[in-house]
């Protein structure tokens, strides 16, 4: 059996989570944060907040031809920001997993991981020229790294040696490089830009004037002049030789988060959170002209070749392409941008996008999850099955829960995110117990052997299930079973409770950074492509890869993962103690009362046949003690529930409810549960 690397497995909390989601992710989810476009294919490369970054073909966007070519998936969080590199080969980006991903453009594969970041990487910046790219991020970090040098890792040359810019003060949210690589320019929430020289990793200056976050940055090709946008509404001009802003632009309401420029460094497109987009000249910042109007703030821009129209990326999921006026027609404005018409009412050309998930409810089952997407359409998908289940329609989301909801209490053994437009199911062992959910197969509505009414744990079922495919591989692997021994073992696995092979299974920190993602059906090992999965730290450093994804799976699962899947030991019942007591109106008197523990889900009838045995002394099948005469045979055989009744809170209690069900909604009190029992009141 393979044991854990060194390092694998630390002192933070790990948990295990899944998406359930559609096997082909054709549109975003959510809102598009990054654009590239490649002059040569005609493709756009869309990085979404839904963790994926899509490549389309912008040529079959006119009529009724599908845009879509293929999807990036490795990510795990929001994919903030991508650079198109090596001619369009290789696509770089930046994720809030804490990752800079390595791309091979036209296979549309992760080639590798860069881990040194330790927040969220916000931007990046690439120097054409020198085939150079920069990251940043949260962490305040800025690292450099060889493009040549990462496209070539593989796991035999597994080593990277990056270099810092060190003197970032705050989080980085904007990065710009000339072609050259000679300049870098950071903005960050200390509203300032801070300039380096990436060839000495020295910082040459600081520039202040902003009065708030600075969002967006562009350079010209000499690396003398710079544009900012930042959350104060403002554009400037500087001269980075001078060290000060030559001008300042006022065409926005608000906040200015995505900036364009053309070759010359004449004018600028900008956009931002008013949902605006202007084209202005820098130098005469009357003439300006209000593009186009969005549906959701501006989140990025990206000009096709001869900078006649750009595409934009927004808030919202869907992508616009639109027309740009011609410089020499840009007008004077003299009435401000408050009443200026857009030059485009209409998008030449969109990129559709799909519905984000924004708003879910857990039934009380446990199992059942009601959302609401961003059409206001309602769904109801099954957590056991990872898959939507129905299709509900535009219906009122708060009366759907309600009509779904039961009388029953399962303890939560699961939480929600739904970060990326999508459910991502999170299995752990911190405030939720994800082995707290103990049911009856029959409460499940699940098949159980020979009628009996076993009990099943959502957890571990759920978890067996997720990583059947692993499972097979390590017995043919640790044990030397033959292949198809092992795989006959695995298809054991109850069809009821199969994933889709396609589900993203992630294991993450749970406070923290994603650690591995992949797919279900790959957990065995079977991949076409391995990505080298690194580790690696400023200056030279070393990455581990080329396992794998069997072994990496094993490395990075939480020790109480492998305690149910390969030791075997199932999770302990949850207790709950109470009390049983005679009904006021029982005349019945009782010597002695014991406090009872028992397991959370015992079944009120089988309480009634405790009482009925050990405290009122009587057999189940027959009763003479304190409950009246037995008349006849057919009455001394009916079940103890028909023979007496438990009582709490002065509510009659249905046989089938459970004691966790009890105290949640009727017994409500942090004090110990106390029952009473008295004659059935229906007993003839």
């Amino acid at each position: 059996m393979a044991t854990h690397k060194s390092g694998g497995q630390t002192g933070r909390k790990r948990q295990v989570s899944f998406v359930i989601r559609d096997e082909v992710e054709k549109q975003h989810r959510s809102g598009v944060s990054s654009l590239q476009f490649d002059d040569a294919t005609g493709r756009l490369y869309s990085a979404g907040k839904d963790s994926i970054i899509r490549a389309w073909d912008t040529r079959a966007c006119t009529g009724n031809g599908d845009p879509y070519i293929a999807s990036m998936e490795h990510h795990i969080d929001w994919v903030n920001d991508v650079v198109l590199c090596c001619g369009g080969k290789n696509l770089i980006s930046a994720s809030s997993d804490t990752t800079v991903k390595v791309w091979n453009a036209h296979k549309s594969y992760c080639m590798s991981t860069l881990r040194t970041h330790k927040d969220y990487v916000r931007a990046l910046a690439y120097a054409k020229d020198k085939e150079l790219v920069a990251s940043a991020g949260l962490d305040k970090s800025i690292f450099l790294w060889d493009v040549n040098t990462l496209t070539a890792l593989t796991a035999n040359n597994n080593t990277v040696t990056t270099t810092s810019l060190p003197g970032s003060k705050n989080s980085i949210y904007s990065l710009a490089m000339n072609p050259a690589g000679t300049v870098v320019v950071s903005g960050s929430t200390e509203k300032v830009l801070r300039v380096w020289d990436p060839r000495t990793c020295t910082k040459t200056c600081k520039l202040l004037g902003h009065t708030d976050n600075v969002k967006a940055l562009v350079l010209n090709r000499d690396g003398t002049r710079c544009l900012s946008g930042s959350s104060d509404g403002t554009i400037k001009l500087w001269h980075l030789g001078e060290q000060q802003c030559i001008h300042t632009i006022h065409v926005h309401k608000e906040g200015v988060w995505a900036l364009l420029a053309n070759d010359a460094f004449t004018h600028v497109i900008s956009g931002g959170r008013d949902r605006s987009i202007y084209m202005t000249e820098m130098r005469q910042s009357k003439n300006f002209a209000l593009v186009c109007e969005e549906q959701a703030s501006i989140l990025k821009m990206v000009p096709e070749t001869d900078f006649s129209g750009i595409w934009v990326a927004t808030a919202n999921s869907t992508l616009n392409y639109w027309k740009l006026p011609k410089k020499e027609d840009l007008p004077v404005s003299s009435l401000g941008a408050d009443h200026m018409v857009p030059y485009s009412d209409t998008p030449l050309r969109t990129i559709k996008g799909g519905a984000a998930i924004r708003k879910q409810h857990v039934l009380n089952d446990k199992r059942h999850i009601v959302t609401q997407d961003s059409d206001m359409n309602v769904c109801v998908y099954d957590v056991l099955k990872a898959c939507k289940v129905e299709d509900v329609g535009k219906v009122n989301f708060d009366e759907e829960v309600k009509k779904r909801s039961k009388i029953v209490y399962v303890p939560n053994w699961f939480s929600v995110d739904l970060k990326t437009g999508m459910l991502t199911i999170n299995l752990g062992q911190d405030e939720i117990d994800c082995f707290s959910a103990w049911v009856s197969s029959k409460e499940a509505g699940l098949p159980s052997p020979d009628n009996v009414d076993s009990k099943i744990n959502y957890g571990s079922l759920i978890l067996k299930a997720l990583l059947e495919h692993w499972i097979a591989a390590s017995q043919i692997q640790d044990d030397g079973e033959d292949e198809g021994s092992a795989a006959s073992q695995a298809n054991q696995t109850p069809e009821y409770f199969k994933i889709p092979g396609h589900t993203p299974l992630i294991i993450s920190e749970v406070v923290g950074r994603g650690l591995y993602r992949l797919l279900v059906r790959d957990a065995g090992g079977d991949t076409e492509h391995h990505s080298v999965i690194t580790q690696v730290n400023p200056c030279s450093s070393h990455c581990s890869g080329g396992d794998t994804e069997h072994h990496c799976l094993r490395d990075n699962l939480p020790p109480w993962v492998l305690d149910i899947i390969v030791e075997k030991n199932m999770p302990k019942f949850t207790k709950i103690p109470f009390y049983i007591n005679p009904h006021k109106s029982s005349n019945m008197k009782v010597s002695k009362t014991d406090r009872l523990v028992a397991n959370d889900f015992l079944q009120i009838h089988k309480v009634a046949e405790h009482v009925l045995e050990k405290i009122l002394g009587a057999d189940t099948t027959g009763i003479n003690t304190g409950l009246g005469s037995s008349p006849n045979e057919e009455q001394d055989n009916l079940p103890a529930e028909d023979k007496i009744e438990l009582v709490c809170n002065g509510q009659i209690l249905d046989p089938q409810m459970d004691l966790r069900t009890v105290r949640h909604f009727i017994w409500k009190q942090a004090t110990d549960l106390n029952l009473e029992f008295k004659t059935n009141s229906k007993r003839t």
